[in-house]
């Protein structure tokens, strides 16, 4: 006799500011992580998390799921700087390059953590940590030769495995170990760069202020160029004839503004895709090349300022960014093809859908429990349908601020008509300055007065004519073939070492990122004028 399975309470978490004070931030993930994610991408997070950062205190999460969008917990560097002597700011500011600025009027929420417990847990696995990445650091380039063809080869096997039992094999003996690889392949790339690029910025910011820091920080492709960049290039090379549609899928259909959530199919899944990229870049055409060797120029006068200046430090300024561009094109290769890998975790996880009929339910389940329904234990499959609603729900909402200051609650938040985009703050919610104006990081110099276009999603990209001025919550690698158009961009969220940043000064485009409130004092049609090197920005009327 069947017995009726006993209830099951669901233990996904969706808010992980509810576990303590914390100071969170989701300018680092934001920009990769544009979506409120489904469950099976939030395990997915969890498990780069739990294999590149498996240091874990009580208390102490490193990271968080608020609103179904990943933070990460600057608390837990802020205590542990405490805990050897230093200021919570100061050891925030450090990091401000790659995760945001902080407000000043914002206290840090700290624990107490013993300094014995820091040497006893945290220092040895942090030897260990570095161990990896040197071992890893070697096997880069086999990763970038080989990926390509390993992911063909798993598509094909995804798609002729015709039952549970071998699907299951094939996730736990090859698609998740290769997984777990490109992890800390992809953790190792960026560590290379974020590292020397962070300590190179903060020297040259002590030197020569900002504008020209980030001159000098903004010639990084080289002669091989940048992968974010190409989505742009190559639209451009296939508005010339010089590449084929099927060459363009093969090099860049697996980039886009979502391909970081599993549930959202890749631009090469959608045929008609191309097609409207296409024709956007032939109404609004734009000389790629010209942007490019604008860029060059202004790189050039910052460098030549530099020299007048500091002769006795030129060479070794010039040999170390030499070895941050070529650390920046490393990086932006393993992030390419790491997301090759992300499609084929997208494409397991389809299949399994095909073989237990779940169809898009699947992604309601994480990568555990599509392990175990697999397995023939389907328990958790009574948790999708209120999975799904609370998913609809969150993604209804607007972006959260990207400084979480305590305990928030999303739909709360967003019914507040005097909510604020940049920052909540349980605690000083109404005592927190709020900015008149509208200033964030210097992310690409130049000056350029323009008429504001809001768009909040890619998808809207057509909206965008020739001259305007971008103005988003955030921009990734999806948002590039829009850049050319733009006179300008500004974002609320991002940081001066943050891929958007990055991309706006290879093509010499002046920008400002992170300003935590654009969208709430720009709306389409304002006109205004944009300081990149300054990081200001200035309604006119």
């Amino acid at each position: 006799m069947n017995l009726p399975k006993p209830p099951t309470t669901d233990t996904l978490r969706w808010n992980d500011s509810l576990t303590g004070d914390f100071l969170w931030t989701n300018a680092n993930f934001a920009e990769a992580i544009a979506d409120v994610m489904t469950p099976c991408t939030w395990s997915m997070w969890q498990q780069y998390i739990s294999q590149v950062v498996p240091i874990q205190l009580p208390n102490l999460p490193i990271s968080g799921n608020i609103g179904g969008r990943p933070y990460l917990n600057l608390s837990v560097s802020a205590s542990f700087g405490r805990a050897f002597g230093f200021k919570p700011k100061e050891i925030i500011r450090r990091g401000e390059g790659i995760f945001g600025r902080i407000p000043d009027d914002v206290e840090i929420p700290t624990v107490r953590v013993a300094l014995g417990t820091i040497l006893k847990s945290y220092l040895p696995t942090l030897f260990t940590i570095r161990k990896q990445m040197a071992r890893y650091k070697t096997q880069v380039p086999e990763f970038l030769e080989t990926t390509t063809v390993w992911c063909e080869k798993m598509y094909k096997r995804i798609q002729t495995t015709s039952n549970k039992g071998a699907l299951l094999n094939l996730w736990q003996e090859t698609l998740l170990p290769y997984l777990n690889h490109t992890f800390w392949i992809l953790r190792t790339a960026t560590k290379q760069f974020s590292s020397p690029a962070g300590d190179l910025r903060r020297k040259l910011l002590s030197l020569i202020g900002e504008a020209d820091t980030n001159a000098l920080l903004s010639n990084l492709r080289g002669t091989g160029g940048l992968e974010s960049m190409g989505l742009m290039m190559g639209l451009a090379s296939l508005a010339r004839g010089e590449i084929t549609r099927e060459a363009y899928f093969q090099q860049y259909g697996h980039r886009g503004p979502h391909e970081m959530e599993l549930s959202i199919p890749r631009p090469s899944e959608e045929p008609d895709w191309l097609d409207r990229q296409l024709a956007d870049f032939v109404q609004n055409p734009v000389d790629v090349g010209d942007l490019l060797a604008k860029h060059r120029t202004a790189f050039d006068a910052a460098w030549a300022r530099f020299e007048s200046r500091y002769p006795r430090k030129v060479k070794a300024t010039r040999d170390r960014i030499a070895q941050i561009g070529e650390a920046a094109q490393v990086r932006e290769a393993v992030r390419s093809e790491a997301t090759r890998v992300i499609g084929v975790v997208r494409a397991f996880a389809l299949r399994a859908s095909e073989l237990t009929s779940l169809d898009e339910g699947i992604f309601f389940l994480t990568l555990d429990e599509i392990a175990d329904l697999l397995s023939g234990d389907d328990t958790a499959t009574t948790h999708i349908p209120a999975r799904r609603k609370r998913h609809a729900r969150y993604s209804a909402l607007p972006p959260y601020p990207a400084i979480i200051v305590g305990q928030f609650d999303p739909i709360a938040w967003a019914a507040d008509p005097n909510r604020r985009s940049d920052i909540y703050n349980a605690h000083a919610a109404a005592l927190v300055t709020i900015p008149a104006t509208v200033r964030g990081f210097a992310g690409a110099a130049g000056v350029v007065e323009g008429i504001v276009r809001r768009i909040n999603a890619p998808e809207d990209g057509d909206q965008l004519r020739a001259g305007e001025i971008l103005v988003t919550v955030k921009t990734n690698v999806g948002w590039t073939p829009l850049f050319p158009r733009a006179a300008a961009v500004v974002t609320d969220v991002g940081a001066p070492l943050s891929h958007a940043a990055i991309v706006a000064r290879e093509m010499g485009m002046p920008a400002v990122v992170g300003c935590g409130n654009a969208t709430m004092l720009l709306k389409t049609g304002d006109r205004i004028r944009v300081d990149g090197g300054r990081g200001m920005v200035e309604i006119l009327d």
